[in-house]
């Protein structure tokens, strides 16, 4: 995700949560009970309906829907512009009006399913979807024993690298990579939380659990947690690691920097930057104290949810179905570098042979990511997240403080949503 939409997503997250949770009341009952498959039988495939799709997709989109139409001439798709990461928010405002069909990230699935905005996936689309998509994508759009939308593309950060500068064995430790070269981070900066918040899972903790769902089931305030800060910390005099945030692509141009952790969105910025010399890998490994483990980020899952209170539904989830089948993320692939989710798109020749998907599939296995919680609750995690890092990595928090802060954020972040 986009940093500056990473950014928005969270505002909208804390903006629209009162309205969600008011709006819990109001979701179609029959919600829990509903299935795809059941409620096609014998219906007949027709309807208008409307598609929120972001307007860089717009154009690999409307193809597909062509095709769509095509095969189902009953039906007729209307595709407008959206923002996927506005997707709470837009469709809260008045779920009647909003699209049947509409991209979104899957960490709004909890807020949006408790809501009562999302159509659940029935057990015949769920276990082909199984069979088709890799497990995290499946993980991502599961709440509380349900699905409640189709996986299209996996995302998660990688490292970019100057290859004239740092071998790709340098760049599997952190330690080695910043004694030979210069990472650019923003651990003093917003948004350090997205980045670094895994740190602590990497280090064998859990936040909300081990399926992101459990309120009471962050633990980082223990002796793992403090030997975080206290890494943390220690970065700030590393002269491999340089504060640059928003100048990264500049200073990796340069040659102030020769590397940085950002997602596939930066693919085509950082080829621009370095040419020939790009290089892509999986996270390094980090060593807290303890020997070295694997560096862990965040995966996100893109997703196409189906409205609640479409009027179509049995075309609504054909159409969700449709733009997250193989043929149509292989075309986001190509169009777009979406990263697919679907196991034979992902073997693909020219999806293999990408520099940047290859890494995004190398970290998207257990071992690298943590699927982003997508509880209600993880709104008000953030902030404080941030805080933490920043103010640990600056040196506003004392090691003698370590343990107190770790004490209260957990407390803080595990209070339930009013």
């Amino acid at each position: 995700m986009k940093k500056n939409v990473w950014k928005k997503l969270l505002l909208s997250s804390l903006i629209v949560s009162m309205s969600l949770m008011t709006l819990a009341g109001c979701g179609s009952k029959s919600s829990s009970s509903s299935s795809s498959s059941s409620t096609a039988g014998g219906t007949e495939m027709k309807g208008d309906i409307k598609v929120w799709i972001d307007t860089e997709h717009i154009a690999a989109i409307k193809s597909q829907v062509k095709k769509f139409e095509k095969a189902n001439p009953k039906i007729h798709v209307t595709v407008k512009s959206g923002s996927s990461a506005d997707a709470m928010k837009d469709v809260s405002k008045d779920p009647s009006k909003a699209a049947d069909v509409f991209m979104m990230p899957h960490d709004q699935i909890g807020q949006m399913a408790e809501a009562g905005l999302l159509y659940p996936v029935g057990k015949k689309d769920v276990a082909t979807m199984k069979k088709n998509d890799i497990q995290s994508a499946v993980d991502g759009v599961t709440y509380k024993g349900k699905v409640y939308g189709f996986p299209y593309g996996v995302e998660s950060q990688v490292l970019y690298y100057n290859k004239s500068k740092l071998s790709a064995e340098d760049v599997t430790n952190w330690d080695t990579m910043t004694s030979k070269g210069k990472l650019g981070t923003n651990f003093g900066d917003a948004g350090a939380n997205y980045i670094f918040a895994p740190l602590f899972l990497s280090n064998g903790d859990q936040i909300y659990g081990s399926n992101g769902e459990n309120l009471k089931g962050t633990n980082i305030n223990n002796d793992k947690g403090v030997q975080v800060l206290q890494w943390i910390a220690k970065q700030k005099q590393n002269s491999g690691v340089v504060q640059t945030s928003d100048a990264a692509l500049s200073n990796l141009q340069s040659g102030k920097i020769d590397a940085f952790l950002s997602g596939p969105w930066s693919k085509s910025d950082v080829k621009k930057a370095l040419g020939k010399n790009m290089a892509v890998a999986p996270y390094p490994t980090v060593n807290f104290g303890n020997g070295d483990t694997q560096m862990k980020a965040f995966l996100g899952v893109k997703v196409y949810g189906v409205n609640q209170q479409t009027k179509s539904p049995v075309a609504s989830i054909a159409l969700a179905k449709y733009l997250s089948n193989e043929a149509t993320q292989k075309v986001e692939f190509e169009k777009n570098g979406v990263v697919p989710t679907n196991k034979t798109a992902q073997a693909l020749p020219e999806v293999q042979k990408d520099e940047t998907a290859k890494s995004v599939l190398q970290m998207s296995d257990a071992n690298h990511t943590v699927v982003m919680p997508k509880l209600p609750e993880i709104i008000s995690f953030w902030p404080p997240m941030d805080s933490l890092i920043n103010d640990t990595y600056k040196g506003k928090i004392k090691p003698a403080q370590y343990q107190d802060k770790l004490n209260k954020f957990v407390k803080d972040t595990s209070k339930k949503a009013n």
